[in-house]
């Protein structure tokens, strides 16, 4: 007896999928603007994001180390329909490579050096992508 598969129910990694079209620079950047709005509010609780310009790019870090490494998508991505995941095998980067990305965004420079894919130089250091994140339909 042979075992049937369904191959549609198994995604392709974005590495492996011929036809991957990367989410457009707006959502992307609308997803970062929600972030950086974020962790201005938050950084507002322990410093003056005004006068201590590190305080919101450390929470930034943070932010995108935490939410990516565990959820794929920050509170940005998520309200954008966007979310980072494995350029190889499109599972979640994990916690290191998410801060390493959060960090590497911060530097600004590398986000703005795409690929073909819309992968910035701190996707392609970190082996990620963004891609749509379509909400469930729900019945």
């Amino acid at each position: 007896m042979t075992a049937v598969t369904d191959t549609a129910a198994v995604p392709v990694p974005p590495a492996a999928d011929p036809s991957f079209t990367p989410p457009s620079l707006g959502r992307r950047f609308g997803a970062l603007v929600i972030d950086w709005v974020l962790c201005l509010l938050v950084a507002n609780i322990f410093a003056n994001p005004v006068r201590d310009g590190w305080a919101p790019v450390l929470v930034l870090v943070l932010e995108y180390g935490f939410f990516l490494g565990l959820f794929a998508q920050t509170p940005g991505m998520y309200v954008t329909r966007v979310r980072c995941l494995s350029w190889a095998d499109g599972g979640r980067i994990g916690l290191a490579r998410a801060l390493l990305r959060g960090l590497l965004l911060a530097l600004v420079v590398p986000a703005l050096i795409m690929d073909e894919h819309r992968r910035g130089l701190h996707d392609r250091l970190t082996g990620s992508v963004i891609v749509d994140a379509p909400r469930p339909v729900r019945r």
